[in-house]
């Protein structure tokens, strides 16, 4: 329809092109990318932005009158209203799906607001309004003759079959989800389900129905994230039991309690078929593990914890996951007992403080776990030495590490500065940046096995002649191929540097190829040897140097972490004053985190073991439970230590430093949580007290 065919004059006969009556039949089930309108009786229909066009014009013109139509003005404002309103739906669902016809009418009224539109708005209000008024006039009629047909609508099962919708078992679903959270109305959340369906949903859009109208009132009760998480719980159980092939294939969570031990089961017997997991795993005592899985503690995640779990940590085959909670959280057990005399038992008690929450374990270590690459370390921490076949061997372990979802740390500083004379060519050196570049693009080119995002962080010390370029790769104006925007960078910098600032004295930048010692020196030691180089320099013996108010190096460096968050700020020499093993090497470096300090050479690539013990867990109505707290940190230490001696090697350097010192880190997360739990505030004196008693 065009402008000038419409012939409407009053509110009263605003178009009902976007209601009920007019919709064209039904359409088929859904392709990708396809978008469609679900209208009040559940039936489908193609989505007609020409539709939108018309109901908007209509409402012009009724408040302009009929002469209205053909006027320029009204159809240039239709068109980018109309645009409005289909851009704001498909942001919504950018790979397709279905619109709610109030849903549309609701984006069409607020476009009208938005632009001004008052007068058509609440014409187009009024309409709605009245048009809704007749609906429920003539629904009570059909309710009172008993002519008014029940809606049915059908459910397209995973197996390819038509079967009606099971509203007893949705009802029960959304009860269990709900049951026990103040706040939580299982009918608001079943009610808005079946509202958003249409005959012939699929099973799996049944499924994420039920989650996405939980997920919608988290903002109105934080208590409905627990209600989201389980039913994308009811999602998860669905996949996973009818992928393994277990009969039924659907579980509420009060069923699945009697069938998690078969599905434990049969998750490990195929994921050793499917190559995905350890076969010693099959070894152990399967119905003995699988009895001590605790059905219960899959209600004690929220909605973003469960789908990150989801995405990312869940064993899958061919993009079907094979685990439920529970058998994850025994899988990474069994694979941190894997060397333990009595293997089940001490499984069974890492299992306990996992599903508890009560301790976690890093990232990697829950990806790789009882997994044919047991990579389970959280950092790895190199130096990269001055030469070139030295250079390249760092950036192939870089991409090693990284492949089995290790967190690298770098230290740039030996690599000579742009200028330095190259003595096998009898060239220049470009310099570190170049370098860089090439490790950025490693790490995003290797995303740890595709499971996340690679993760790598670059340090170089102050006084490297390359250290101005290095404050600006994180930049987004200058020559790309001089940014590394997917990597972090830090400086590392001397007590020495932050002296010469306060004093408002000159820095002096080298090469590392003139002053090869200053990279081992810390201290007093550092200091001396520094002056030596700057009366070298001052002499004429010293080539590539430049000189610069410490003041305004530390101004800059400041303005790029202000500007960019990079180059962050870390200090060689408290890092190697508190350094436990001062005896054995200096650190260089921190890792990706900026929380660990180990030492590296070209023999050793120090390796971070990690956990994290959950405070707000061991908070009880006394305070902080000291006693819980003493049996957590025995166990999680026997963890760490396991991942030492279990744990995937992807470089023989990170093997002979781990084994030789075997670092771990025990760290605590909930401190906030806690103190919270017990009413003390974060910035009190009392609240320091319980990491005192740490």
């Amino acid at each position: 329809m065009t402008l000038a065919t419409a012939d409407v004059t009053t509110p009263a006969h605003i178009s009902t092109t976007l209601d009920d009556n007019t919709l064209p039949n039904a359409v088929g089930v859904r392709t990708p990318g396809e978008f469609r309108v679900t209208r009040r009786n559940g039936k489908a229909t193609t989505f007609d932005p020409s539709k939108i066009t018309v109901a908007i014009t209509k409402a012009f013109l009724a408040v302009e009158g009929g002469t209205a139509a053909a006027s320029p003005r009204i159809h240039e404002t239709v068109a980018a209203l109309t645009e409005s309103v289909v851009a704001s739906l498909k942001r919504r669902a950018p790979g397709g799906g279905s619109f709610y016809i109030e849903d549309i009418q609701d984006q069409v009224e607020l476009a009208l607001m938005r632009e001004g539109h008052h007068k058509v708005a609440r014409a187009y209000v009024l309409y709605r309004e009245a048009r809704a008024r007749e609906r429920q006039e003539e629904q009570a009629q059909a309710q009172t003759q008993e002519a008014a047909p029940t809606r049915s609508l059908s459910v397209n099962m995973l197996d390819g079959t038509l079967q009606p919708l099971d509203v007893a078992r949705l009802r029960t679903l959304c009860e269990e989800a709900c049951a026990g959270l103040e706040g939580t109305d299982a009918v608001t959340v079943l009610d808005e389900t079946i509202r958003n369906l249409y005959d012939g949903v699929s099973e799996k859009e049944l499924s994420t129905s039920l989650v996405m109208s939980a997920r919608t009132l988290i903002e109105t009760e934080p208590n409905y994230s627990y209600v989201a998480a389980r039913l994308l719980m009811d999602q998860l159980r669905t996949e996973t039991l009818s992928y393994l092939k277990l009969s039924p294939n659907h579980a509420t969570q009060a069923e699945i309690s009697t069938r998690y031990s078969e599905a434990f089961r049969a998750c490990i017997l195929k994921g050793v078929e499917c190559e995905l997991i350890d076969p010693t795993l099959r070894s152990y005592d399967l119905a003995r593990l699988g009895a001590a899985l605790d059905a219960n503690r899959d209600l004690q995640f929220t909605y973003l914890g469960l789908q990150t779990l989801y995405d990312r940590y869940f064993i899958h085959h061919k993009g079907n996951r094979i685990e439920l909670p529970q058998v994850f959280f025994m899988r990474v057990a069994m694979g941190l007992a894997i060397n333990e005399i009595d293997r089940e038992t001490r499984a069974i008690e890492f299992y306990q403080l996992l599903s508890s929450f009560d301790f976690m374990s890093s990232t990697p270590t829950l990806f790789n776990s009882g997994t044919l690459r047991p990579q389970l370390s959280s950092c790895y921490l190199t130096t990269v030495p001055d030469d070139l076949d030295g250079i390249f061997s760092a950036i192939k372990d870089n991409a090693m590490l990284s492949k089995f979802a290790g967190g690298l740390g770098n230290d740039w500083s030996r690599v000579r500065a742009m200028g330095s004379h190259i003595k096998g060519t009898n060239g220049q050196s470009q310099g570190v940046v170049p370098f860089l570049k090439v490790a950025n693009d490693t790490a995003v080119a290797v995303n740890q096995g595709g499971k996340r995002k690679g993760a790598m962080c670059a340090y170089l010390e102050t006084w490297h002649m390359d250290v101005e370029e290095f404050l600006d790769l994180r930049k987004n104006t200058g020559d790309d191929r001089r940014r590394t925007h997917d990597m972090n960078t830090a400086n590392w910098i001397p007590d020495l540097f932050m002296q010469r600032v306060m004093e408002e004295k000159d820095w002096t930048l080298f090469s590392p190829a003139d002053c090869p010692d200053l990279h081992d020196l810390t201290g007093q030691a550092f200091a001396q040897r520094y002056a030596e180089y700057e009366r070298m320099a001052d002499e004429g013996r010293l080539n590539v140097f430049k000189r610069l108010p410490a003041v305004q190096m530390w101004r800059k460096m400041l303005g790029m972490l202000f500007e960019t968050g990079h180059p962050w700020i870390t200090f060689k020499d408290p890092c190697n004053l508190r350094y436990t093993n001062q005896h054995v090497g200096v650190v260089h470096s921190s890792n990706l985190c900026t929380e660990i300090t180990l030492h590296t050479n070209d023999h050793e690539i120090a390796v971070c073991n990690l956990g994290s013990i959950n405070l707000a867990q061991h908070v009880d109505e006394d305070g902080l439970n000291m006693e819980k707290l003493e049996r957590t940190t025995k166990t999680a230490m026997r963890m760490l230590d396991n991942v030492i001696d279990y744990n995937f090697y992807a470089v023989p350097q990170a093997r002979n430093s781990n084994l030789r010192h075997r670092p771990v880190g025990l760290g605590i997360m909930g401190f906030q949580d806690a103190l919270y739990k017990v009413q003390l505030p974060y910035s009190s004196q009392d609240a320091v007290w319980p990491l005192q008693q740490l």
